[in-house]
């Protein structure tokens, strides 16, 4: 199989889905504001469902593709749980998740967004070269 066409395929079903959410409802697909309304918005009913529909989703591709799901890690819990609370502090500060403002956000030409997206991809290539490079890629 061409090795381009999953990513774009998967580029192109993003973009309908977000594009979908915001004329059906309004709403921008950030996946943090819906995790998050999911457990304390008025309006949780399509939360739960979009949520359930990115696990199937990603299930029902595994199962028609048959490439193998990653499910070790050789990083000690307190480095993926300090990256986790980090992402989590990075999103809030953010006002918003990478696909809230990646996705979405610079498809509406929000200057906000865009800042955040070179924010993202900036701190994300430093931390992999501080990880490979500084660490010699122990960490």
């Amino acid at each position: 199989m061409n090795t381009y066409l999953l990513p774009l395929t998967g580029g192109v079903l993003l973009g309908l889905a977000a594009i979908w959410l915001l004329f059906s409802l309004g709403r921008v697909a950030g996946i943090s504001g819906i995790a998050w309304g999911a457990l304390s918005g008025p309006d949780r009913g399509w939360r739960w469902l979009f949520l359930l529909g990115l696990l199937c989703g990603g299930a029902v591709t595994h199962n028609l593709i048959g490439h193998p799901i990653p499910t070790e890690s050789n990083a000690p819990l307190w480095l993926i749980a300090c990256s986790g609370l980090l992402v989590g502090v990075g999103t809030r500060m953010g006002g918003g998740c990478t696909s809230g403002h990646g996705v979405c956000g610079l498809g509406r030409q929000s200057p906000r967004s865009l800042l955040a997206t070179v924010i993202f991809m900036g701190l994300g290539i430093l931390t992999v070269f501080v990880m490979q490079n500084v660490t010699g890629g122990l960490l």
